[in-house]
């Protein structure tokens, strides 16, 4: 296999792979909104358990931990793409039958996700009880924190010191996910090239990492739109993955 060298996209190529993102969703509807409302209904578990406890402020850091996880199950929604496209009409069970058919490098992705997930929580746990302590802090409304000085600082210094966890994984796992799910590369190839793709790509990385965030946080804030953006931001990915690193590259 010749190795693979990732292509320059550009903001113009995540417009349009968004576009592509979206047709992708209106063409199997269905599918994509009940493998993503799986998600959507542990978020919403999650959150009204955090409220419960009184640990409010929590929300949005295990909100933003859920873009670690994120990338490994894109490959349910990478799987009822393919069955599409081949004139295949998929549904939910198809989804889940993309982790039987995963290759093993790819649950080392996964572990590797579930491990930084792992971290940040925890860390985010040391940083709440520093600044916040044990004072107990229900939601205001669903999902609205209490807006005080001292949430509102675990709020930014957790977001900044997530943000570099955020960065590790967008740039080991935006490409290598869909190349592993492919086979078109070993463990070790694959996030090579996708770490060489992200950081020879920037700008335009950081700019598509914040269109994901930013699209996620509020839409996991704002249940059950998780379901819609979810799939689109999936497919979108598989069309910028395909835009970074074309099908013959792999011939």
């Amino acid at each position: 296999m010749p190795p693979m060298d990732p292509q320059a996209f550009s903001p113009q190529d995540i417009g349009a792979a968004l576009q592509a993102g979206w047709r992708d969703f209106r063409s199997l509807p269905g599918a994509s909104m009940a493998y993503a409302g799986l998600f959507t209904l542990i978020g919403l578990a999650l959150l009204t358990a955090i409220g419960t406890l009184g640990i409010s402020p929590m929300a949005l850091p295990f909100a933003a931990g859920f873009m670690l996880v994120a990338p490994v199950l894109l490959t349910g929604f990478f799987r009822l793409r393919t069955l599409q496209s081949v004139g295949t009409k998929p549904g939910l069970l198809d989804a889940f039958a993309a982790f039987g058919r995963a290759p093993g490098a790819l649950w080392l992705v996964a572990l590797i996700c579930c491990f930084l997930f792992l971290v940040w929580i925890t860390d985010a746990g040391v940083l709440y009880v520093m600044m916040i302590g044990t004072e107990r802090l229900p939601y205001e409304l669903p999902w609205l924190i209490k807006l005080q000085e001292s949430v509102l600082a675990f709020e930014f210094w957790g977001m900044l010191m997530g943000s570099v966890l955020a960065f590790i994984i967008l740039a080991v796992s935006a490409f290598s996910v869909p190349l592993l799910y492919e086979g078109r590369a070993n463990l070790v190839e694959a996030i090579h090239v996708s770490v060489r793709a992200v950081l020879g790509n920037f700008f335009s990385a950081i700019l598509w990492g914040l269109l994901l965030t930013a699209v996620t946080l509020t839409s996991i804030l704002l249940l059950p739109l998780l379901a819609v953006t979810l799939p689109v931001l999936a497919y979108a990915s598989f069309a910028l993955y395909r835009r970074v690193f074309p099908p013959q590259s792999a011939a």
